[in-house]
């Protein structure tokens, strides 16, 4: 089993990392493209902040077992940002992907489920673009006033962390707020994380897009905004949440692998324990048997 996930793992790793740069400069550039739009009438479906009322949450488990706390982790993420929802008096769906989660989220009663989805193993842009749609769909219908992945965030191949993320809206002002005027942003939100300046907490928010700089004034839109907007988009969703994907399975086959490690290490261990244990039996019952050899010899003479 450990061999097999450091097979896996190291064709998921490179998906991680090759993927990264595109997803980022994606999110860079469609958050300065909206930013530099507020001040135009520009009506995005999928930019427009409103009161939230429901909140969708997409969480991404793994398919199978052995791999630690990995599931489990993921899993207790959500539950904590469930009970963070109703404190606040929000409602809440979720769409489950993966079979560790749809098979906890099933037996949950009190858990809304808008869907499971199952996972396909090695993820692609179209089982990315399945989950894209029916975010999309529950977004714009007004279903949902706010979308938040929930999945694993592969670090390196011994450390991975259970992350949220906000995904709709779009906001450029990184936080969304209930209808009572109460910020609804998890405190550990990806997107809008909290960091540090100089050795101090800085508690301005929605850092991810400083480095790239403003649009140039020089650059003209030769189609109207809405329309660029409306065809990037989709391509911002299905990446957003390829990336999740590809990150969840990266840190579930590292896991898997840490896991099996420590098993074989394990079985060793207790191998070799055992086996101390049968020779100091095995020792004491041939001595046994000697001391009653002599003890009879010496009886006779």
């Amino acid at each position: 089993m450990k061999l097999v996930a450091a097979a896996k793992v190291r064709r998921a790793q490179e998906a991680v990392i090759n993927g990264r740069p595109f997803t980022e400069a994606l999110v860079e550039l469609l958050y300065t493209i909206n930013e530099s739009l507020q001040c135009d009438d520009v009506d995005c479906p999928l930019t427009v902040i409103r009161p939230v009322k429901k909140v969708a949450l997409v969480v991404i488990t793994g398919d199978r077992g052995l791999c630690g706390s990995f599931n489990s982790a993921v899993i207790k993420k959500a539950e904590s940002r469930i009970s963070n929802l109703k404190g606040l008096g929000l409602d809440y769906t979720v769409i489950s992907v993966g079979k560790k989660g749809n098979s906890y989220f099933s037996r949950k009663d009190d858990v809304s489920v808008e869907r499971f989805v199952e996972g396909v193993g090695f993820p692609t842009a179209k089982e990315a673009q399945m989950i894209a749609d029916d975010v999309f769909s529950l977004f714009v219908t007004e279903e949902v006033d706010k979308v938040e992945l929930v999945y694993t965030k592969f670090v390196s191949l011994v450390k991975s962390d259970p992350v949220i993320r906000t995904l709709l809206p779009l906001s450029v002002r990184g936080e969304v707020f209930d209808v009572n005027g109460n910020c609804v942003d998890a405190v550990e939100d990806e997107l809008f994380m909290l960091t540090t300046k100089e050795g101090k907490l800085a508690v301005e928010r929605d850092k991810v897009r400083v480095e790239g700089g403003p649009i140039s004034p020089l650059m003209q839109f030769e189609q109207d905004p809405v329309l660029i907007l409306d065809a990037m988009m989709p391509l911002y969703l299905n990446s957003q949440i390829l990336r999740a994907l590809q990150e969840s399975l990266a840190s579930e086959l590292a896991a898997r692998m840490n896991a099996m490690s420590n098993a074989t290490d394990n079985a060793v261990e207790l191998k070799k324990n055992l086996s101390i244990v049968y020779n100091r039996e095995r020792q004491a019952k041939i001595t046994g048997e000697i001391l009653e050899i002599v003890a009879g010899a010496e009886a006779l003479t």
